[in-house]
């Protein structure tokens, strides 16, 4: 039995009669009058009496051609389902992000790509990097934004491209002595209560405020701990010390604090988005999209990390216009 049959005998059911049902159908009389018959075998039982005055169902025929209305629309709707999957316009996608993407670029990137994909169903996790970094590369991510590229067995199968960059700030209470100053030196910061994200969380900013302030920092040894920016910008605001983090929280000016540039100034590992490319989908292809639509150097870079062509056929490049206010070019290497 074939979708065709049941378009045959609902045709027919509808028309009447075999010549009216044919034409309608755009078939000859005699091939219709055939496959209602082959049907009608196949089914075990006689669907349409045939009259002089027409041709009506039976009561099988009556059951048969209402499962075959239903079975037809079932039909034609995973066809247009199928579509959509395909697209990237249903689906799932689980991202996992360090709590500074929320500053910037996340809420541009996820408020257009929920309006342009409303039946995509978002699993957002906010993760420090490593945990993000282990979540992707064990399969339980689609994507992950983390400070720094993955590492980690398999991490060379991953295509990480930067997304924005950063340099280190402190934030201090209004109260503080350093208010109202534009920078604060590294000498400064050695002498004062720090905040600052645990390295077990980001390895790599630890490392790299190991660096500025020396290894044996006591200040950097007795900071108090803080898992996101959020936090740092708090706990400073409530006098607990100096918070260090990324540029990006100059985006989350709230009553209390003041923020300082750093001296001299300290680049922090960028903020990367990175995804495994043998296990693309739709979804994460319409998501890629929207990420490169808000920042043409992601585009770019990915495009110079496939061979320099677009990287993804079927839609047109969304790269144009707005402009991007990341610096830098970025570029996409597996790491």
């Amino acid at each position: 039995m074939e979708a065709r049959h049941l378009r045959y005998a609902l045709a027919l059911a509808e028309h009447g009669h075999f010549g009216r049902a044919a034409h309608a159908l755009g078939i000859a009389q005699p091939p219709l009058s055939k496959q209602i018959a082959d049907l009608e075998r196949e089914t075990g039982a006689r669907l349409f009496d045939r009259t002089r005055q027409g041709v009506f169902p039976t009561a099988a025929g009556e059951a048969f051609l209402s499962r075959a209305r239903r079975a037809l629309e079932e039909m034609a709707a995973a066809t247009v389902d199928a579509g959509r999957a395909a697209r990237g316009e249903t689906g799932r996608l689980r991202l996992g992000f360090i709590a500074s993407a929320l500053l910037d670029p996340l809420p541009d990137v996820l408020g257009r790509f929920g309006r342009e994909r409303p039946d995509v169903r978002l699993e957002l996790h906010e993760m420090a990097s490593g945990r993000s970094a282990a979540a992707l590369l064990a399969g339980e991510l689609d994507v992950a934004i983390t400070l720094g590229s993955p590492r980690g067995a398999g991490a060379e199968h991953l295509v990480s491209v930067p997304v924005g960059h950063d340099h280190l700030i402190a934030v201090v209470s209004s109260a503080h002595p350093y208010a109202g100053q534009a920078s604060v030196s590294v000498n400064q910061l050695r002498r004062q209560p720090l905040i600052v994200a645990p390295g077990e969380d980001e390895p790599a900013v630890a490392a790299g405020l190991r660096t500025l302030l020396g290894e044996d920092a006591a200040a950097l040894d007795g900071a108090t701990v803080a898992r996101d920016v959020h936090t740092i910008i708090g706990l400073a605001a409530c006098g607990v010390g100096v918070g260090l983090g990324p540029s990006r929280m100059l985006a989350a000016p709230r009553p209390g604090i003041w923020f300082c540039e750093v001296t001299p100034r300290t680049a922090l590992p960028d903020l990367v988005l990175s995804f495994a490319d043998r296990h693309r989908s739709p979804v994460l292809d319409a998501f890629l999209d929207t990420v490169r639509s808000n920042c043409p150097d992601v585009g770019a870079a990915l495009d110079r990390r496939f061979g320099g062509v677009r990287w993804r056929q079927g839609l047109p490049c969304c790269c144009g216009g707005g402009g991007c206010s990341r610096e830098g070019t970025g570029s996409a290497d597996g790491v």
